[in-house]
């Protein structure tokens, strides 16, 4: 028996989906955060003993291990990255400051401006210069780059970034810089612009190749750790790991470009909603994805979930490299519920793992929003936790929210309940923001909810926004887990070159194309797989002339051998086509009187894996389910003694009315007052608004 294993580490709990066949075996355990790799390596233990393996016998037996984590991310959140210092060309200390006049929200005047990742006294400049075609209009000034490794070194600097303007299109000084830093400070991580994004704007460019340098020394030493550990416990293959494009790639191709792990756990979790979306039916999703210490949102449209590649602003910071669009918000079950300046609050700070929230019996002492949920009845002490690893504790608990209710001038239970209406306030906003944002209506959508909590609140959210059904898939509870195993090996890529579209460089955009092709098929071999089954998308960006955005689009897909066949006479007439069509499903017009220009080439290539098979959700009966207890629980309406059902006694079919509570091994499904749950043959769950 051969095995694929997808890892998500989150802030609270390391997820995994072990792919036998066509079955999915899932198991969660509390992330280690003093060394997440152990984490990973108790995991793999376990599974390895639920199939009466050894690790090492499992191991041998695993065909891929594909991991996505928020290492990265949490650095960001964290702010607790490496000392980095800047080297860019004389006169654009500033840029990174400058952020392009970008302000998050224009109107709050009391909005203070980021936490700088490199304080100006460890941005350095030098003498030099190249031109936009790529001639050098002076020459780089040597000694003075020496005098920035010197100040850089005696501010303890552990990583550079080196961004020279223009280095995208011709890279000479920017590859010297990089030799005279490797010489002046043996031992510290070097980050250039032309490597981690090798395009235009200047900003763009500058800001993902700093934010490059601050996380890349913990990425890449967790990475290493983690390999080391697998590879002295058996495993012999290349670990994958998840990107924010919402594709894998070898440790080795992300050894380049560590940004591109950035927010690759909830990337995980929208490749895995889109696959099971378009299994069930559904082609436009809105995904949500509460776990311990985030909730995270985001939406397939039309089946598919695009990278954007281009502004990501990302915990303040712009990542221009391609990224599934996810919105995150500091709510999950470990958020703290307290009192500030008279007012209830809930998050952004997390209890996380270690110690956890009270109910745990780990050593927290603040009440979070799992406390509140054992306090409403949602949660039990009476059920394992966490696939019964644990069970919860009340002790401490009730007093934690009396202490709220004081100050509230109300009891324990109504302060419990308050935490549980502040954190669902601030989800259902955050939803309405970020898809009325994008003119996007709910009501035409239907949610899935993942994540260990999501399906606890989903129904509250789904009402809230006049959604009417809400997809729970089985292994919600590991969803971007499942996510990694569905999402396929790829290498998403750009080059910058501005031409007229009426009359571009034919050769000059195929010798681009070819270089990233090249560049592809190089990792695609390093990971075993040929070049004929490699996939190709060859994208090009466009815009209006004087427009700040552009627009990427598909030109030719192929599979095998390169194919540059379609850059040909009638390329840029296509094009201009294409661009227009593009335009007016984006912005709703086109300028008929103006001719766009041609301002980069894109190339996706991606190869086929086996992947879970998910069924449709036929329903074939229906038949009404039977609780396995009751209790005591406040569902919104107060409390009421509440039907509890177990996961395992239902069957394909069964149907029950709300309010009730279903346990699952892993999660806790809430099916709230006016909504009604039945399971479908796939054992997945629907809510259904009566």
């Amino acid at each position: 028996m051969n095995y694929r294993v997808g890892i998500d580490i989150g802030g609270t709990f390391t997820d995994f989906a072990l792919l036998k066949g066509d079955e999915v075996i899932l198991h969660k355990n509390l992330s280690t955060p003093e060394d997440r790799s152990l984490g990973v390596m108790q995991g793999l233990g376990i599974l390895a003993e639920k199939e009466g393996l050894s690790l090492a016998e499992f191991l041998k037996q695993c065909d891929a291990i594909v991991h996505g984590t928020t290492i990265a991310d949490n650095t960001l959140i964290e702010m607790n990255g490496a000392i980095t210092g800047l080297i860019t060309t004389e006169g654009f200390r500033d840029e990174v400051e400058y952020r392009r006049g970008f302000k998050e929200d224009i109107w709050d005047l009391r909005l203070a401006p980021p936490a700088q990742i490199v304080q100006r006294r460890r941005r350095m400049t030098v003498p030099e210069r190249t031109l936009f075609d790529g001639s050098v209009y002076k020459e780089l000034d040597e000694d003075a780059v020496r005098a920035c490794c010197l100040r850089l070194k005696k501010q303890n600097v552990e990583s550079v970034a080196i961004s020279l303007i223009f280095s995208f299109i011709n890279p000479a000084h920017e590859k010297r810089v990089a030799e005279i830093v490797a010489e002046e400070m043996p031992g510290v991580h070097i980050s250039v612009s032309h490597e981690v994004l090798p395009r235009s704007p200047e900003y763009d460019r500058t800001s993902t190749t700093v934010v490059n340098a601050y996380v890349a020394p913990r990425v890449t030493s967790y990475l290493n750790s983690l390999v080391s550990r697998l590879e002295k416990a058996g495993y012999d293959r290349q670990l994958m790991v998840m990107q924010a494009s919402g594709g894998v790639m070898t440790k080795e191709y992300i050894k380049g470009s560590p940004i591109r792990v950035l927010a690759s756990g909830p990337a995980g979790g929208v490749i895995g909603s889109a696959h099971v979306g378009s299994a069930k039916g559904y082609p436009n999703l809105l995904c949500v994805d509460m776990g311990g210490t985030s909730y995270d949102m985001s939406m397939v449209l039309n089946g598919d979930a695009p990278a954007v590649a281009g502004w990501n602003m990302h915990h303040r910071n712009l990542v221009g490299v391609p990224m599934v669009q996810v919105e995150t918000l500091g709510a999950g079950g470990g958020s703290i519920c307290h009192v500030a300046n008279g007012e209830l609050r809930v998050g952004p700070a997390s209890a996380g793992s270690d110690p956890g929230p009270i109910c745990y019996g780990r050593g927290g002492s603040q009440p979070t929003v799992t406390d509140a949920l054992l306090m409403l009845g949602i949660l039990s002490t009476d059920a394992g936790f966490a696939g019964g690893s644990f069970s919860l504790s009340d002790d401490g608990v009730e007093t934690a929210f009396a202490a709220i209710g004081e100050a509230m001038q109300y009891s324990a239970e109504d302060a419990a309940f308050d935490c549980w209406r502040m954190v669902n306030a601030n989800m259902i906003q955050a939803v309405r923001r970020t898809t009325a944002g994008k003119g996007i209506d709910p009501k035409d959508m239907v949610m899935l909810a993942y994540g260990g909590n999501g399906p606890a609140f989903a129904a509250v959210h789904a009402e809230a926004l006049g959604i009417r059904k809400v997809l729970v898939p089985k292994a919600s509870p590991t969803f971007s887990a499942l996510g990694t195993l569905v999402a396929k090996p790829s290498i998403d890529e750009e080059r910058s070159f501005i031409c007229p579209a009426e009359s571009p460089n034919l050769e000059r955009l195929s010798a681009l194309w070819q270089e990233l092709e090249v560049r592809a098929a190089h990792y695609f071999k390093e990971a075993g797989f040929p070049d004929q089954v490699i996939e190709r998308s060859y994208q090009i960006n466009m815009r209006y002339r004087g427009q700040n955005w552009a627009l990427n689009f598909n030109m030719h897909t192929s599979v095998g051998g390169n194919d540059l066949s379609f850059v040909d006479d009638n390329f840029g007439t296509r094009a201009i086509a294409a661009f227009n069509a593009r335009h007016m499903e984006e912005y709703g017009h086109i300028r008929e009187a103006e001719l766009p220009e041609i301002i980069g080439v894109r190339l996706t290539s991606s190869v086929d894996t086996p992947s879970p098979v998910i069924k449709s959700g036929y329903l074939a009966r229906s038949e009404a389910a039977t609780p396995r207890s009751h209790r005591r629980a406040n569902l919104g309406e107060g409390f009421k003694e509440t039907p509890v059902y177990a996961g395992v006694d239902l069957q394909a079919g069964n149907s029950l009315d709300g309010p009730a509570i279903i346990q699952e091994t892993f999660t806790t499904i809430v099916v709230y007052p006016g909504w009604r749950a039945v399971v479908d043959d796939a054992g997945d769950y629907e809510l259904l608004r009566s």
